[in-house]
């Protein structure tokens, strides 16, 4: 246990130190947000966003970007002491190194695309699209990320089934890849919805961190519990400077990589069931989009005032910090009951 949080502690100082000197950095690149009006995924002007978030323009983006680097360099470090010291790496699965491998991979090859999408914001890469890669090109590449990671969980971690409380085991066979892919996917663009409001994302995914290393612990699962401990020092300290005001954002590096990351996580440890209850903010927060957006595709009107939901909060005159701090409390309750399904037997 206090391996674990020592790994916490040295992550939240190592990147606590670092992150000033990286947002002087992210300035002098001119790595900010982008001061014109901003486009939906249909390419539509998103006036009412733009009202309510004109004032953050010029504000550095890329705070995934460091988080994803620091994690990895600090895991590979914690793994090397390990195995130096010859302690065991217990993992519940087959291979170690294909835990380990599944969990890189999903943290850098979202956050590359993530980079991506940021650059096309930022420097308008793509002149006709201000909110970076269009959304069937980004699903497209999400699709094949989130379907060679669940391959990978069902053929070498040989996870193929889904347990429900009370419902029992059920075997899914080889429509676990096109399930687990599903679920990648969806929370990968979760987070990057919620991540809207300044401390809003970053809050919540802090608080289903900690649920989830507590799970991770309880099944003595080593390579994923020091992942997430180090993963949630450098999200604390990445928070000190995302709450209102805030002065560094995640961008799409380290929304899309999160999200997905966190959805592999929950997938590894076999609580899918608790997974949906501890992140159902980000799911409130993505339906709501997805209900507008498909409002605005097939009946071209607004089923909403406005989403997602934060920005719809937003136009109802509720300040920003107020619907932060009641979705953070709503995600400590979501979290209890989650944790409460998990340990179920």
């Amino acid at each position: 246990m206090s391996l674990y949080l020592f790994a916490t502690f040295v992550s939240f100082i190592f990147n606590f130190i670092v992150i000033v000197p990286f947002i002087n950095f992210l300035y002098q690149i001119k790595f900010q947000r982008a001061k014109q009006k901003t486009k939906d995924a249909f390419n539509r002007p998103t006036p009412i966003f733009d009202r309510f978030h004109r004032h953050k323009a010029g504000t550095p983006v890329g705070g995934g970007i460091l988080i994803v680097l620091t994690t990895t360099l600090l895991f590979a470090f914690f793994l090397i002491l390990f195995f130096i010291f010859n302690k065991h790496l217990q993992s519940n699965y087959p291979s170690l190194i294909s835990e380990i491998k599944i969990l890189l991979f999903t943290f850098i090859s979202f956050s590359f695309l993530g980079i991506y999408d940021d650059l096309a914001k930022i420097f308008f890469w793509q002149k006709n699209q201000v909110f970076g890669l269009r959304l069937r090109h980004k699903l497209l590449i999400e699709i094949f990320l989130a379907l060679i990671i669940s391959y990978w969980l069902y053929n070498e971690l040989k996870i193929s089934i889904v347990y429900i409380p009370y419902f029992g085991v059920y075997e899914l066979s080889y429509f676990y890849i096109i399930f687990a892919a599903f679920v990648i996917i969806a929370f990968s663009n979760a987070i990057n919805i919620t991540d809207g409001l300044d401390g809003l994302a970053s809050g919540v995914l802090m608080i289903a961190l900690i649920s989830f290393w507590a799970i991770s612990r309880s099944i003595l699962d080593v390579p994923t519990s020091l992942f997430i401990a180090l993963w949630l020092g450098g999200l604390i300290a990445f928070l000190y400077f995302n709450i209102y005001p805030a002065r560094l954002f995640l961008g799409d590096a380290g929304a899309l990589s999160f999200g997905a990351t966190f959805a592999v996580t929950g997938l590894i440890l076999g609580k899918i069931f608790a997974l949906i209850i501890i992140g159902a903010i980000f799911i409130v927060e993505i339906l709501s989009s997805l209900i507008q957006l498909l409002g605005k595709k097939y009946l071209k009107r607004k089923i909403l005032p406005a989403a997602p939901l934060h920005l719809w909060l937003q136009l109802r005159g509720w300040p920003e910090p107020k619907i932060v701090m009641r979705f953070w409390i709503f995600s400590i309750i979501f979290a209890i009951f989650g944790l409460m399904v998990a340990f179920m037997k």
